[in-house]
């Protein structure tokens, strides 16, 4: 796991103390972590007490081991090109995820009209099926009285 970090004390001998601010949840999610203790470490650095680094941490038995201590410019650079360079900033992506809400709860609107006007078609067809078979059944019912109806004439003649 990786985690921006600040130099609480450096030694060019090892013993780094490092005070974690966030820790990387997924490529783009990072959480900050208030109150957290310090992680202390062999790994020599080469900048200062306050300076900001990013730390790749291992967990092993309820403890923290640092396994590397890298530059955060180049990291802050990417995300300075990915996003900021663009205009993307916390008001735009606010912005977009209440677009991008809108136009799920319309979708979902649509669907269930869509939905609802195929149950309402497909009870229509039901209904003019069962008035085919009706008229079927009547139209026969006619044909016989009238087959009848001419025999009984042809009798009478």
């Amino acid at each position: 796991m990786r985690y921006l970090a600040k130099i609480e004390r450096a030694s060019f001998l090892g013993k780094t103390v490092l005070q974690p601010l966030a820790r990387q949840v997924d490529e783009y999610l990072w959480e900050t972590i208030p109150n957290h203790g310090a992680i202390e470490t062999d790994i020599a650095v080469r900048v200062g007490q306050g300076a900001l680094v990013l730390a790749t941490v291992d967990q092993q038995n309820d403890q923290l081991q640092v396994v590397a201590i890298d530059d955060v410019v180049p990291w802050l650079l990417d995300l300075l090109e990915k996003f900021l360079s663009q205009g993307i900033t916390p008001d735009f992506l606010t912005h977009e995820a209440e677009r991008a809400e809108q136009w799920r709860q319309s979708l979902t609107l649509e669907s269930q009209e869509v939905e609802r006007r195929a149950l309402e078609t497909a009870a229509r067809r039901d209904e003019i099926q069962e008035l085919e078979r009706n008229l079927k059944v009547a139209r026969a019912e006619l044909e016989q009285r009238e087959a009848e109806f001419l025999a009984r004439q042809q009798d009478a003649e």
